[in-house]
């Protein structure tokens, strides 16, 4: 984990520094344990921002991140051949999963079909995410989803 630098600003609320970013990477082999994988990695960092760098995380905010990055690797593996990246950043109050991948497609939301079985990963990270972003690249395209830390 990485920590960017701390201009001194102080939470009002509680007068401790405020957290400008803290980030991980992780390199996706495009496997079927992945998915686990980068479920998991997201669990551990999010803990270790609560404990070691004293954010407050909710129970809620670190199940709804792994959601989110299960249904952005999952596309990934599905979707896009070869290695995937998943960045996740913490700054202020909100965590950022960026999943990187191959395709050069836009993912695009389907509308309700309650009948339709899979296809609705982009719908349930538009549900639960704050933002969405999609960035389309050269190599590939990157999906931000940012979360609040206490939901």
């Amino acid at each position: 984990m990485q920590s960017a630098s701390d201009s001194g600003a102080r939470d009002s609320r509680e007068g401790r520094p405020r957290v400008h970013a803290l980030c991980t990477t992780l390199e996706l082999s495009g496997s079927s344990s992945c998915i686990a994988q980068a479920r998991h990695h997201a669990a551990s960092f999010l803990a270790r921002v609560r404990t070691e760098q004293d954010v407050p995380v909710s129970a809620s905010a670190v199940d709804l991140t792994q959601l989110v990055v299960s249904e952005l690797v999952t596309n990934a593996r599905v979707h896009a051949p070869g290695p995937a990246r998943m960045d996740l950043r913490v700054a202020d109050d909100t965590v950022e999963v960026s999943v990187q991948d191959s395709a050069r497609t836009r993912p695009v939301a389907r509308g309700v079909d309650p009948r339709r079985i899979g296809q609705h990963g982009l719908e349930i990270v538009q549900a639960i995410a704050q933002a969405v972003h999609v960035r389309l690249g050269p190599s590939g395209k990157r999906v931000s989803a940012r979360i609040a830390l206490s939901r």
